[in-house]
């Protein structure tokens, strides 16, 4: 990939996420699975008492806001000007803790001293950042933050995302796997994990890459840490046809939630989730 193609990538990225695409994705469809689930995992590595959390990838803040209110101190980054501008917004001045810092920054280089995080989330560089080189730079940058025995969560977006979506949507919603452009796209992820975005589909995720299960866990050994679990998000139950209807009820929400959660490891499952989160300890 050559200079000119980075600087488009990005453009494209930051076009995307500057328009405001992801405010409210958890809030509604399958972004609401997404984040009970990680909620879910991401609490499992808390300590009782504070931590210093880097949210690196951040976005407008959904997580740092929670992890704020658990009482950590909590510093978001985010390589969006608008993302990093509508978290500010967000801040309360009343009684729910702030977040501690909020800046717009480059995930592979950030203005900490090391050894200075508990935990750290990568909830979005690696699937930004296309070529394996640029993802390894991301995480020995989480690896030199942390403290010795520090959690890395780093997330992913699952190679057969989109493929999956376009089954589960034909003929009920449209026709779109016999759109040409939509075929080419989902062809390429599949051979090689690269999703590039027709233009035909402007509302779709910006440059990224998908991830195998597999090459989730061996970026982040080969980057230093010790591999500790990769996690189905969502796990299968996105599928469901009624889903909205569903989780509007106490009883069946539970319910889907409780399948995700049984099945977040089994390996043949992994990949019909559509974000995987992977958890790693910094070698004390």
């Amino acid at each position: 990939m050559n200079v000119d193609d980075n600087r488009d990538d990005l453009r494209q990225i930051l076009d995307y996420y500057n328009a405001g695409s992801e405010i409210n994705r958890l809030q509604s469809g399958i972004g609401v699975i997404e984040w009970e689930r990680s909620k879910q995992i991401i609490s499992r590595y808390l300590f009782d008492r504070p931590m210093v959390i880097y949210d690196i990838g951040g976005g407008a803040g959904a997580y740092s806001r929670w992890l704020a209110e658990l009482g950590h101190e909590v510093h978001l980054f985010d390589l969006s000007p608008a993302a990093v501008e509508y978290a500010i917004a967000l801040q309360s001045p009343g009684d729910i803790p702030p977040i501690h810092r909020i800046e717009t920054a480059d995930g592979r280089r950030i203005a900490r001293s090391g050894g200075s995080a508990d935990l750290i989330l990568l909830m979005g560089p690696l699937y930004h950042l296309t070529e394996r080189d640029e993802r390894l730079d991301a995480l020995e940058e989480a690896f030199r933050l942390l403290k010795p025995g520090g959690t890395l969560l780093a997330a992913a977006i699952s190679r057969f995302g989109s493929t999956l979506w376009g089954l589960s949507v034909y003929g009920q919603k449209n026709d779109i796997l016999e759109e040409q452009p939509f075929m080419s796209m989902i062809e390429r992820e599949l051979a090689d994990g690269q999703h590039i975005r027709p233009e035909e589909y402007p509302n779709f995720i910006a440059r990224a890459f998908f991830h195998l299960p597999n090459e989730l866990k061996e970026e982040i050994e080969e980057s230093g840490f010790n591999h500790l679990s990769t996690a189905a998000v969502e796990g299968p139950v996105w599928i469901v046809p009624a889903l909205a209807e569903k989780w509007r009820n106490p009883e069946s929400r539970a319910a889907l939630l409780r399948i995700s959660s049984i099945v977040e490891e089994q390996e043949s499952l992994l990949g019909m989730s559509p974000h995987l989160l992977a958890a790693a300890k910094k070698r004390s």
